[in-house]
C-alpha cells in the first residue's frame, strides 16, 4: 500500500467528519506514521492546499514539477491556521474548493465539498492525528456520496488517492526531517 495503509482498527473507528457525508458510496482510508509529535506535524498539515503551501511530494518527484508549482519546504506563517468556514481551493479542477467544517488543533481537520454537475457529489476529507509514542499516526478518510458510478471511484479513484497520499506522506516526512 505504498506505506499509507490504514489498519483494520483505523478503518473501523468513527472519525470526525463521518457525519458530513453519512451515506457514503465510497470510503477511502489511509494512514501513515511520522517521526514527529502531533504538535510538530500539525502546522505542516494545516497549510496544505492549492494557493497555500501546496501538495507535498518527495524531492526527486518535485524536480519534475515546474519550480513555481512546487510545494513549500518551510512553514508559512500566513497559512498557519484555518477556521470553520474557510475555503481552500482544490486541485480537483479550476473551480473546486474545500470548506473547513471542523478544526481541532492538533488532532483533526475536516473539509467538505460538493462536486460534479449541480454539486451532486458530496465529499468529506478528514485528517486525524494521534500520538503514537514519540511519533504521530496520521489517518485520512475521504468519503464520497451521490456517485453515479461508485465502482469507478472505488477503482480508479482509489488508485489515484493511494498515489497522491503516498506522495504527500513521503514529502511530509522529508520536510519534517529537514526541520
Amino acid at each position: 500500500m505504498l506505506g499509507v495503509g490504514a489498519t483494520p482498527a483505523e478503518v473501523a473507528r468513527p472519525l470526525p467528519g463521518d457525519d458530513v457525508v453519512p451515506e457514503a458510496d465510497v470510503v477511502m482510508d489511509r494512514g501513515f506514521t511520522l517521526d514527529a509529535t502531533p504538535d510538530e506535524a500539525w502546522p505542516w498539515l494545516v497549510q496544505l492546499g492549492k494557493q497555500r503551501a501546496g501538495w507535498y511530494l518527495p524531492a526527486p518527484v518535485e524536480r519534475l514539477v515546474p519550480a513555481e508549482r512546487r510545494a513549500s519546504r518551510a512553514l508559512l506563517p500566513e497559512h498557519a491556521s484555518l477556521e470553520v468556514g474557510d475555503v481552500v481551493p482544490d486541485y480537483g479542477g479550476p473551480h473546486e474548493t474545500f470548506e473547513v467544517v471542523s478544526v481541532d488543533p492538533p488532532r483533526s481537520l475536516v473539509y467538505r465539498s460538493q462536486r460534479g454537475r449541480g454539486g451532486r457529489v458530496a465529499v468529506s476529507w478528514a485528517i486525524v492525528l494521534a500520538p503514537y509514542g514519540e511519533r504521530t499516526r496520521v489517518q485520512l478518510r475521504l468519503r464520497l456520496g451521490g456517485l453515479r458510478r461508485p465502482w469507478l471511484a472505488a477503482s480508479l479513484g482509489e488508485a489515484f488517492d493511494l498515489l497522491t497520499i503516498a506522495g504527500m506522506a513521503a514529502g511530509l516526512r522529508e520536510r519534517l526531517r529537514e526541520g
